[in-house]
């Protein structure tokens, strides 16, 4: 992550029988200690955490 080599993860929830809770409550945590995973969002709205702008009205 830190030499650019990732930019995310890809999760397949049909190919975890147990589902993503034991990912979310383990290695999450981890990738927060280590600065790769936000802890907290830049705004509050999706388009906010994105970085985006907000569109000017009747924009396409």
């Amino acid at each position: 992550m830190q030499a650019d080599a990732a930019d995310g993860f890809i999760l397949v929830p049909h190919l975890t029988p147990d589902g993503l809770e034991g990912f979310a409550d383990t290695v999450v945590p981890l990738l927060q200690e280590r600065g790769v995973f936000r802890i907290e969002y830049e705004g509050s709205t999706l388009r906010e955490h994105l970085g985006l702008g907000v569109p000017e009205a009747g924009a396409p």
